[in-house]
């Protein structure tokens, strides 16, 4: 996959970038990325990227000329256009589906946003896809951004050490991850589950099934609204 990311301060995405998960990705070519200044497609003097609104109002927007050019310089490839998202908080809220989504393309192009918001003219043609990470507001797109960007690199082949962990996640399975516990098998008194020891596979994954469906309805009871349950597992939530 290839990820391009538009934004005003590229230096903010080599932390998370080059390290853990996502640098051992790019070491085993699951991904690569570029960041791209689009201030310096402004073709104003002074590379101005933003400038009061029509109208009226507080705050300044986000012009859409450096960010269209930008996108032009980009290398595409033809026959699978890539999919252009917009960090906005006006945008779809981001989810495991939206992730996995993602995941299956390849070529991203991701844009951050700064200021009071993006000339209306850069949603309306040039983006296929807006995206919230929850309904706050952030100084700019980039955390977002990274945030997105993890969550889809993730789920590449060979990014993950083992490629059943991201099956097993929490909201992959539509459902909140089930307790673990290693060793040692007590601690301070606390007790692993004698269920986690036995070493009955059908036994533990029954259990893990249980704890998962248990975990959810005390946290996240709207995960459950639209999930068809077996009979036995409705009698559990019971």
């Amino acid at each position: 996959m290839q990820i391009d990311i538009l934004t005003l301060f590229p230096q903010m995405f080599t932390g998370p970038m080059e390290s853990s998960i996502m640098k051992k990705a790019q070491d085993n070519h699951a991904f690569r990325y570029q960041t791209i200044d689009f201030r310096e497609y402004a073709d104003n003097k002074h590379q101005k990227v933003d400038d009061y609104p029509y109208g009226g109002g507080a705050g300044m927007v986000l012009m859409p000329q450096p960010i269209f050019s930008a996108v032009d310089a980009i290398d595409k490839n033809e026959s699978r256009p890539p999919r252009i998202i917009l960090m906005c908080p006006q945008g779809e809220r981001y989810s495991q589906a939206k992730a996995e989504e993602l995941a299956k393309e390849e070529h991203l192009i991701f844009i951050c946003g700064h200021y009071e918001g993006y000339d209306e003219r850069i949603r309306e043609q040039l983006v296929t896809d807006e995206i919230s990470i929850g309904d706050f507001v952030l100084t700019g797109g980039e955390l977002a951004a990274m945030t997105v960007i993890d969550s889809v690199v993730r789920l590449l082949p060979d990014a993950l050490g083992n490629a059943a962990s991201a099956q097993e996640d929490s909201f992959s399975t539509g459902l909140l991850e089930h307790p673990h516990y290693t060793r040692p098998a007590e601690f301070r008194g606390l007790e692993v589950p004698e269920v986690l020891r036995s070493g009955h596979h059908e036994k533990i994954a029954q259990w893990r099934r249980m704890q998962s469906l248990m975990r959810t309805k005390q946290r996240r009871p709207d995960l459950l609204e639209n999930m068809l349950l077996s009979k036995e597992e409705q009698q559990w939530l019971e």
